[in-house]
C-alpha cells in the first residue's frame, strides 16, 4: 500500500478510536446529502396530460389565479392562467388532497382538505386541514386529531363570517372498504358534516336530524348563511342516504323529499346556482356493490325552490358504473339554465337540464369543475387540468409543469441507455421516457407492470388492467401485440396482475393471476405452474419474484395475505406467512436476496404492522427490521447486497428511508423528494442510481453509493480513507465546494456534514457491528 494510504488509515483508525461513541446510531434526522430530482412526466408529451386533479379552485378577481388539487401530488398554484405551476405541499405531512377552499372575503386565505374522497384503492387517507394566509406560501396543519385517516369531500366557507367553515368527510376509499386508509388507527373514526367556527382549528361534529354517514357534499346558500345543504352519499347505499338541509346554520337538519329517490341511493354531488339561490342540481349515483360495479346514473334532479320539491331530468349516464368515483356538478355563475354534470364523462344543458350535450374533455373521469373569473371552464380529470372558452365545446390542457402522475408498481429500466424509463400510470397507460422532460404514452389504458427484457432491451412488456392483457414489443415500445396465449381470461385479477421476467433467463417469464403462470419463450405462451395461492375465493396474487440465484425459486403474495413459495418451479408450493396485510392492488412486495434464493424481504404496508420483514430459511421464520421506522406503510423494498450487511431502501407512504445496519436505524434518504406515496423503487447500481415511482408526483431519481466506497471505485478498501479525509469537517461545517459531491458520497448518516461519525460506513461495509 502507498505510504500515503498508510498515513491516512492510521490517523483515522486513531481519530476513530478516541471518538467511538459517536458510532452510536444517531436518532432520525431531516433527509440531507443527496438531492432527488424530478423526472416526470410533468405531462405525457404526446397527449399532454397529468395525473388526477381532484379539485380546483379559482380566484373570484383574477382570472390568470388557479389553485389546483393532484388526488396524492398536493396543491399547486398558477399565477399565468395554467401556463406553468408551483407546487405548495411537497413538505406537508401528505400531498393527498380531496377539497380546495377560498376564503370569500379573502382569496389569500386557502383551505386545503387532506385524504381525497373519491373512494378508490388510491383514494388515500387524509392527515387533518392544510391551512394557508398567505396564498399558498406557508402552511398550518389543523384539526389532525379530528380528520386523519379519513377524507374531505367539500370544504365551504361562509361569505358573512370567515371563522365559520363546513366540511363534508368521507371514509378513505376501496373495495372491500377503507382500503386505501392501510389500517390508519384514525380510519374509522366519525364521518358526516363538520362545523367550525375558528378558522379551522376545532371542529364539532353536526347531527340533529343528519346522519353520520359519508358526507360527499356540503354547500352553502349564496344569499343565506343560515342555510346549508349536505349530501349524504355512503357509496354502498343506505336508507338514510339523501339531500339535507339546515336554515340555522347547521343546528338541526331536515331529509329533503319532494321526489329525490329514497332507496338504491349512492354517492350524490349538489350544485347551486348562483344568480338564482333558490335552485339546486343534485347528481345522483345507484348505490355500488361490493367490488365498486352497479354504480350508474340514479338520475339527475333539480329544484327550484330550495329543496322543498324535485324535478326528475332525463339525462344519459355519464357515470358508466362508477358514479362512487366520479360525479360533479356546477351551474353557471350568471346563467341558472346552464348546468354540467359529469362522472366518466361531462354532460351540459343549456336549458334547466331538458337536454343534455356531451362535452367531454379530452381526459374522462371528472372530478371537479369550476368557473375563472374570465368566465372559462375549467375541468379537473384523471389527465390533469383542461380549460374551455365555450363552456365545453372544445378544449386545451393546461398540465405544463403539472407533475401529478400516479405510477403504478413496475417501472423498468434500459440496461444500455440510462435515460429510458418504462413506467405504468393510473388512468394514463404505459409511458416512456426517453430524456429530461420527454414522455411519450406508447400504450393506453390503466398502465400497470412494465418489463424490459435486459439481454434484448428493444423487448418490452406492458398492460393494463384485467386479466390476460399482456402485451408485447420488439421495437421499444414503438408498437405492441397481445402476449398471452394459454392465460385464462376469466382469472381473478388484481387489477393489474404482476408478471416478470427471470434474472438469469430472459426466456423465462411468470405472470400471477390467483395462479401462476409460465412462460419460456419470452412470454409468447403461457402455462399454469400453480393451483389457486390466494387464501379467499376473491383473492388475487399482488406480488411475484423469482430468485435472481435459482430460476426454480419463485416467490408470491396475495392480496388476501398469503405468502407462498416453490424451489421447484412450481411443481410443490409452500405457504409461508398468512394474513400479511398490505393494500390490494399491484405492488413490488418482495425483495428476494441476489445470492440466496432462501432469503428475501417483504413489505408491510399497514399502519401497526410490522413494516419491514426477512427471512434467511426459505420463509419458516421471520424478523421483523424495523428498528426506528416511523409507523407508516411501507409499499416497496430495495436491497443494496455489496456491502457485508446489506443496505435497505424503502419507499413509504411518505418518503424514502434507509438503513446502513440491517434494519436497526432508519433514516430519510435524500432532500427534495415531497411527502408522497412511494409505490416502487429500482436500484441501478451500474449507474449508482434509484429511481423511485411515486402515486402522485412520477418518478425521481437520486444518485446512491456503496457505503465505504469514497473514491467511487466499486470497492470497500482503505484507499478510501483518502478520500474520505478531504471531506472531512467538524460537526456542522459543510464540506469544502471543491471535493467531489461530499455530502453525497460520505454523508453516511444523514446529518448534513463529513465528520468521524461517518467513519462508521466503513465498519458496515468490513462487517464489522
Amino acid at each position: 500500500m502507498p505510504s500515503i494510504y498508510t498515513s491516512v488509515a492510521a490517523r483515522w483508525l486513531s481519530a476513530a478510536c478516541a471518538l467511538a461513541a459517536v458510532f452510536q446510531d444517531p436518532p432520525p434526522a431531516a433527509a440531507q446529502g443527496p438531492t432527488w430530482a424530478s423526472w416526470g412526466p410533468a405531462p405525457i408529451n404526446v397527449v399532454e396530460y397529468t395525473g388526477r386533479v381532484s379539485a380546483i379552485v379559482c380566484s373570484p378577481t383574477d382570472a390568470n389565479r388557479y389553485l389546483v388539487a393532484g388526488a396524492d401530488g398536493g396543491v399547486w398554484r398558477s399565477t399565468n392562467g395554467g401556463t406553468s405551476w408551483t407546487a405548495l405541499t411537497d413538505d406537508q405531512p401528505t400531498t393527498a388532497i380531496g377539497a380546495l377552499a377560498l376564503d370569500p372575503n379573502d382569496e389569500n386565505t386557502i383551505y386545503a382538505g387532506t385524504g381525497e374522497a373519491n373512494f378508490a384503492h388510491h383514494s388515500r387517507f387524509g392527515l387533518g386541514l392544510l391551512k394557508s394566509t398567505d396564498g399558498g406560501n406557508t402552511w398550518a396543519v389543523l384539526a389532525a386529531d379530528v380528520f386523519a385517516g379519513r377524507c374531505f369531500a367539500r370544504i365551504a366557507v361562509s361569505p358573512v363570517d370567515s371563522a365559520v367553515l363546513y366540511a363534508a368527510i368521507t371514509p378513505a376509499g376501496g373495495f372491500p372498504a377503507m382500503s386505501a386508509a392501510k389500517g390508519h388507527p384514525q380510519a374509522d373514526g366519525p364521518v358526516g358534516v363538520f362545523k367550525s367556527v375558528d378558522g379551522g382549528v376545532t371542529w364539532s361534529q353536526l347531527t340533529n336530524g343528519l346522519p353520520t354517514l359519508a358526507a360527499t357534499d356540503v354547500r352553502l346558500a349564496p344569499n343565506d348563511s343560515q342555510t346549508v345543504y349536505a349530501a349524504i352519499g355512503h357509496i354502498f347505499g343506505d336508507p338514510a342516504n339523501g339531500v339535507y338541509k339546515s336554515v340555522d346554520a347547521g343546528a338541526s337538519w331536515i331529509h329533503l323529499g319532494g321526489g329525490l329517490p329514497t332507496t338504491d341511493v349512492g354517492r350524490i354531488t349538489l350544485a347551486i346556482a348562483p344568480s338564482m339561490p333558490q335552485r339546486l342540481f343534485a347528481s345522483i349515483a345507484h348505490a355500488a356493490d361490493a367490488n365498486g360495479n352497479l354504480a350508474s346514473l340514479r338520475g339527475v334532479f333539480r329544484s327550484d325552490d330550495g329543496g322543498v320539491s324535485w324535478s326528475a331530468l332525463t339525462a344519459p349516464n355519464y357515470m358508466a358504473s362508477f358514479g362512487w368515483y366520479a360525479n360533479v356538478a356546477l351551474v353557471h355563475p350568471t346563467d341558472p339554465t346552464r348546468v354540467i354534470v359529469g362522472g366518466m364523462a361531462l354532460q351540459r344543458s343549456i336549458n334547466s337540464g331538458a337536454s343534455w350535450t356531451d362535452v367531454t374533455p379530452p381526459h374522462p373521469d371528472l372530478h371537479a369543475l369550476a368557473w375563472d373569473a374570465a368566465g372559462r371552464l375549467l375541468a379537473g380529470d384523471d389527465g390533469g387540468v383542461h380549460r374551455s372558452t365555450t363552456q365545453g365545446d372544445s378544449w386545451i390542457p393546461l398540465n405544463t409543469g403539472l407533475g401529478l402522475i400516479q405510477f403504478y408498481a413496475g417501472l423498468s429500466l434500459d440496461p444500455n441507455t440510462e435515460a429510458i424509463v418504462y413506467g405504468g400510470a393510473q388512468d394514463n397507460g404505459t409511458d416512456k421516457r426517453t430524456a429530461p422532460n420527454t414522455w411519450a404514452q406508447v400504450f393506453g389504458g390503466d398502465g400497470g407492470m412494465t418489463a424490459v427484457n435486459q439481454n434484448t432491451p428493444t423487448t418490452v412488456f406492458c398492460e393494463f388492467q384485467g386479466t390476460g392483457n399482456l402485451y408485447r414489443s420488439t421495437n421499444a415500445g414503438g408498437s405492441f401485440t397481445l402476449s398471452a396465449s394459454g392465460i385464462n381470461t376469466a382469472d381473478r385479477n388484481c387489477f393489474l396482475p404482476p408478471y416478470g421476467y427471470d434474472p438469469s433467463n430472459a426466456q423465462r417469464m411468470v405472470y400471477g393471476t390467483h395462479r401462476i403462470y409460465r412462460s419460456t419463450n419470452g412470454g409468447l405462451n403461457w402455462l399454469v405452474i400453480s393451483g389457486d395461492l390466494t387464501a379467499t375465493s376473491s383473492g388475487a396474487i399482488r406480488s411475484l419474484a423469482i430468485a435472481p440465484s435459482n430460476g426454480q425459486t419463485i416467490w408470491a403474495a396475495t392480496n388476501d395475505g398469503n405468502v407462498q413459495v416453490t424451489f421447484n418451479d412450481g411443481a410443490a408450493w409452500q405457504l409461508v406467512l398468512t394474513e400479511l396485510p398490505g393494500w390490494r392492488r399491484l405492488m413490488r412486495q418482495i425483495f428476494v436476496d441476489p445470492l440466496d434464493n432462501t432469503s428475501a424481504y417483504l413489505a408491510g404496508s399497514r399502519f401497526g404492522v410490522d413494516q419491514v420483514l426477512r427471512t434467511s430459511d426459505a420463509g419458516q421464520t421471520w424478523m421483523a427490521l424495523d428498528g426506528d421506522l416511523p409507523d407508516v406503510p411501507v409499499n416497496v423494498i430495495a436491497v443494496d447486497p455489496r456491502p457485508a450487511i446489506d443496505v435497505l431502501y424503502v419507499g413509504a407512504e411518505a418518503g424514502v428511508f434507509r438503513s446502513l445496519n440491517g434494519g436497526i436505524s432508519w433514516r430519510r434518504y435524500g432532500a427534495g423528494l415531497p411527502n408522497t406515496p412511494v409505490i416502487d423503487l429500482r436500484l441501478d447500481l451500474p449507474h449508482s442510481r434509484m429511481i423511485a415511482g411515486t402515486q402522485g408526483r412520477g418518478a425521481w431519481r437520486i444518485p446512491i453509493w456503496l457505503p465505504g466506497d469514497f473514491n467511487g471505485d466499486q470497492l470497500v478498501d482503505l484507499a478510501d480513507a483518502a478520500a474520505f479525509a478531504d471531506c472531512l469537517t467538524g460537526p456542522g461545517t459543510p464540506p469544502p465546494a471543491s471535493t467531489m459531491a461530499c455530502l453525497g458520497a460520505f454523508d453516511g448518516d444523514s446529518d448534513g456534514d463529513v465528520d468521524l461519525q461517518d467513519a462508521a460506513t466503513f465498519q458496515i461495509a468490513f462487517g464489522g457491528p
